[in-house]
């Protein structure tokens, strides 16, 4: 029998444990809703891009033109293979510019010896702030090849991008990772949404895969399999829900608020409005779509801000322990930061849905999530410890968060296989369901500790810097470049086609205050 004393702290411990229960609930139960209304609308907007539909944006002069920003550091191993496959994308006017942000590898000197580079006498013009001074302007020697590197003093991921932008064109920038691959179709089909409303879509964002595992070749991938690593296997999961289903059911809300910044489609003259990526801040891509959106609810202008599912961006993602958990702490980190810096729009009528939906769910079910596991798991162990919690109770804790967490995961695999069936391989399908189930049994209970960490980080405003990933680079060889070569001078050629026509096909008319910059 429990002394009463005991008895007392059971009562205490139950009643501390009762809403952390019913918090577990609420979060799988939103997570499991926004994957339904993703997969609602999967088959009417696939059904809207299909690929006849990109054949005739290829052709078309309606296409916007577009500046691919690619802030690299210390990126020798996969950077000219992203250049290559960025180079041969699909589309009539696009421009790729890599700002080497103070590297302290190879990753200039492959450029250079790869594509020839040959300085220039530009300066950069200053739009919007970006610290680091330029060091200098280089372009292939060929004088065709539409790649611009950008070499600058060390000063951090924002400031690379933000002289990206000022170093831009065109009337749209898109912003990627140097580790990223995109689909060849990628560009028209996130640009899209700017050809369909080009008056009210100011942002739109792609889906990221994880590459690890699969098979590259002329730059892009050709064949998807699951990694041979099961902590990247597990991040497969993770990533479908996350940024793919997740954010698919926020954009079909209209009330998507984070685009990655592995993949993101933006109007020049909005971004050079809001000041480009703000310094001071490991969220830059979280924190400028939030001043998007408080600059277009401020002034009471209609607008449109988008995910598109399929294309696709694939990255390489950590497959170290080490690795992953600097990147959780920072990728938490940036979410404190940036709510912590919008904490006004929190339940402020005057942001509309963002204000009273988004952003309190984004505070109680992202920010405070780790904190809440945390909470759970130490009651009940104290609990069980003391004898003051049965094995039952321990039962339905697990069943509500852990098998809750697990039957999420696996509605986002049957959607993403019925949607886009990327997993032909059987045996690829049942490694995924066994790294959701290690994804919710392990996996997330160690991701929240990585969280809580980066919270402490944000919390204590510890020094921001690079997240810096040993990286092993996608599969490629002298061939596959070669080809990759072959293919980006058919792009170009497909470009001078369409430029050609300009005499009988109006151009693109211009973002108001924005022509296209010489």
């Amino acid at each position: 029998m429990i002394p009463v004393a005991g008895e007392s702290f059971r009562h205490v411990l139950l009643w501390l444990f009762a809403p952390v229960m019913i918090y577990q609930v609420l979060v799988h139960t939103s997570y499991l809703i926004l994957i339904c209304l993703a997969g609602s609308d999967f088959v009417r907007q696939l059904r809207r891009t299909a690929y006849a539909s990109h054949d005739r944006r290829v052709s078309s002069l309606l296409a916007h033109g577009v500046s691919l920003v690619v802030p690299a550091f210390n990126e020798e191993a996969g950077i000219v293979t992203t250049v290559q496959a960025m180079l041969a994308l699909r589309h009539p006017r696009h421009e790729i510019i890599v700002v080497d942000d103070g590297s302290t590898d190879r990753t200039f000197d492959v450029l250079a010896e790869r594509f020839a580079l040959v300085t220039i006498p530009r300066q950069v013009p200053q739009d919007v702030q970006a610290e680091g001074e330029v060091l200098g302007v280089y372009i292939p020697d060929d004088g065709r090849t539409r790649l611009t590197v950008v070499r600058k003093r060390n000063a951090g991921k924002t400031a690379a991008v933000n002289t990206g932008i000022n170093a831009a064109t065109e009337e749209l920038v898109a912003v990627v990772d140097a580790d990223s691959i995109l689909d060849p179709d990628a560009l028209l089909a996130v640009g899209a949404p700017f050809a369909d409303d080009p008056v009210h879509t100011i942002a739109t964002g792609g889906v990221i895969r994880a590459a690890n595992g699969c098979r590259v070749v002329d730059g892009r991938v050709v064949e998807v399999r699951m990694p041979p690593n099961w902590l990247s296997r597990v991040q497969v999961v993770e990533y479908l829900r996350a940024f793919l289903l997740g954010r698919s059911g926020w954009s079909r809300l209209r009330c998507l608020i984070l685009i990655s910044g592995a993949f993101g489609m933006f109007r020049r003259d909005l971004l050079v409005q809001v000041g480009g990526f703000a310094p001071g801040t490991v969220g830059e891509d979280f924190e400028v779509i939030m001043r998007l959106h408080q600059k277009m609810r401020r002034e009471g202008r209609t607008y449109r801000i988008l995910f598109v599912p399929d294309p696709i961006a694939w990255t390489e993602v950590p497959s170290t322990f080490a690795v992953l958990a600097r990147q959780r702490r920072r990728w938490h980190r940036g979410l404190y930061e940036v709510l912590v810096r919008y904490r006004w729009m929190l339940g402020n009528p005057r942001y509309g849905r963002i204000g009273l939906v988004v952003v309190p769910w984004f505070w109680a079910f992202e920010l405070l999530t780790p904190l809440f596991d945390a909470i759970g798991l130490v009651l009940m162990l104290v609990g069980l410890h003391f004898g003051l919690v049965d094995l039952s109770l321990f039962g339905i804790y697990l069943l509500l968060t852990m098998g809750y967490s697990f039957l999420v995961a696996l509605a986002t695999l049957a959607i993403e296989e019925f949607s886009f069936h990327k997993y032909p391989r059987w045996r690829d399908l049942g490694v995924a369901v066994m790294a959701a189930m290690v994804e919710s049994f392990g996996y997330h209970q160690l991701n929240s500790v990585w969280r809580l960490q980066g919270m402490w980080d944000g919390l204590r405003r510890t020094e921001r810097v690079w997240g810096v990933m040993t990286r092993s680079g996608f599969t490629a060889d002298d061939r596959v470049l070669a080809a990759a070569d072959h293919q980006a001078a058919v792009a170009r050629q497909l470009a001078e086609q369409v430029d050609g026509r300009s005499a009988v096909v109006p151009a693109a008319t211009p973002w108001p205050g924005e022509g296209r910059r010489p």
